[in-house]
Formats: structure tokens, C-alpha cells, sequence
């Protein structure tokens, strides 16, 4: 069963006087859309507003999205001074941001770097992963290593070096292994929840008011195949 964040079953996985940081479910919408769904922005608000009793409107800066079907670490701004360094830190790929995907098909290699040209339709909003540059295409890379192997799927630990439309999912679909329950890059069925199974699990930046150094690691769903890959894999937490 699909569970929406709201204002009181948040999973804030860090907070204080300039950022917030968010573990998204599969139904959340980051920023508002064509859906006219609350999205998640909006439901941080409320707890903000809630929690210290706030009048009037609260402040929340959106430094960077996640799709829809994916879960993980969002990071809010809570200040415009926040906003302003944070926007800067994604922009400068001054961030490590590593991803767990499960996949169908196990890579031929169980570590590897790829590397390809990718070209975004806005038709049908879904990117395709070219082995050579073509016309208006944008470089994505990113390393792989396999970290879990289950019954009928592998689980993959990815570090992402650019940060472009689809990336993990189109890249992963090139080589034959595209991530479960997304239908839209090759995978045969689709998850009861509607997600699919890719997950921002770590982030590592500099915070953007105190200098710290932080490391956030987002819980992953409360769900089968994600329980068999956190017990293959105790020494990641």
C-alpha cells in the first residue's frame, strides 16, 4: 500500500534553524505539478508551521527533486541564506549523492563507470542513453558496484557524478538492467505501489551556514525486496 507523507508521519532524517532534510516516500511530489497534488514542500510547511507555532507563512526553499517513483533524501532550505548556498553546493556538484537501485538483470561487470550522451524527449518526458554524443544530448556518468544479490534481483550502490533528467534509469536500462517496477525504462511489471525500486540513500555535503561536514543516510522503504537488500548489506549503515 502506497503511503503519502503528511505533517505528522514525516521521516526527517535532519533538522534545524537552516535546513531540513526529508526521507520521501514513493507517493510524495517534491514541488507542485500538473497533478495537483500536495507536494511534499508543502507538507514540510505545515510541520514547520505546526511544530513552532508559526504565524503566517513559513519560508521553505527547494534545492533539488527526486522523481516521483523514487524514494530517499530531499533537502529543504529553511532560510533564503540557506537557500542561496545550498542552490550553489547542488549547482557546483559540491554534494556526493549515493543511490541504491534494484535491478532485474545483473550487470556484466560487478563494478564499472559508464559513461554515455543523454537526449531528453519532453514528449513523453523519459531520457535515452546514447553510446556517442548526438544533437543536443548532455554527458551523464556515474560509478556502479553490485552490493546485494536476492533470488531474482541484484541491488546496486551508485555515486552519481552528474545530475541529469532520468540518469540512473536510463543509464541502468542501456545496459540491460533496468530497475524493478520501472515500466517506463524496460522493466516487465510494475510495483503495487506505483514506485520503482531506486532509492537516494546517501548524501555528504558541507552544511551551508555552520560548515559541517554532513552525511545523511535515508532508511529504505519498509518493504520486501528493500528488507532482503538492508540485510544483505549490514555494513552500510
Amino acid at each position: 500500500m502506497k503511503i503519502v507523507s503528511n505533517k505528522t508521519n514525516l521521516q526527517i532524517l535532519f533538522e534545524d534553524n537552516h535546513i531540513i532534510v526529508v526521507n520521501k516516500r514513493v507517493g510524495d511530489i517534491v514541488q507542485g505539478d500538473k497533478t495537483g497534488d500536495k507536494p511534499l514542500s508543502d507538507v514540510v510547511k505545515e510541520y514547520l508551521k505546526d511544530k513552532y507555532n508559526k504565524p503566517g507563512e513559513v519560508f521553505l526553499g527547494v534545492v533539488h527533486r527526486l522523481d516521483r517513483p523514487t524514494t530517499g533524501i530531499v533537502v529543504f532550505a529553511r532560510t533564503s541564506k540557506a537557500l542561496t548556498r545550498l542552490n550553489d553546493l547542488f549547482k557546483n556538484r559540491e554534494t556526493q549523492k549515493t543511490y541504491w537501485a534494484v535491478v532485474k538483470n545483473q550487470p556484466a561487470k560487478t563494478q564499472d563507470k559508464l559513461i554515455h550522451y543523454l537526449k531528453r524527449n519532453e514528449k513523453n518526458n523519459t531520457s535515452k542513453a546514447h553510446e556517442k554524443e548526438v544533437p543536443d544530448s548532455k554527458m551523464a556518468s556515474l560509478d556502479y558496484k553490485v552490493i546485494a544479490s536476492l533470488q531474482s534481483y541484484c541491488a546496486l550502490e551508485i555515486d552519481l557524478h552528474t545530475g541529469r533528467h532520468h540518469q540512473i534509469r536510463a543509464q541502468l536500462a542501456a545496459i540491460g538492467s533496468p530497475i524493478k517496477g520501472d515500466l517506463k525504462y524496460g522493466a516487465d511489471r510494475s510495483n503495487p505501489d506505483g514506485g520503482i525500486h531506486l532509492h537516494a540513500r546517501k548524501l555528504h555535503f558541507v552544511h551551508p551556514v555552520s560548515k559541517e561536514n554532513l552525511t545523511l543516510i535515508a532508511p529504505v522503504p519498509d518493504e520486501t525486496v528493500w528488507r532482503a537488500v538492508d540485510r544483505e548489506t549490514p555494513n552500510t549503515h
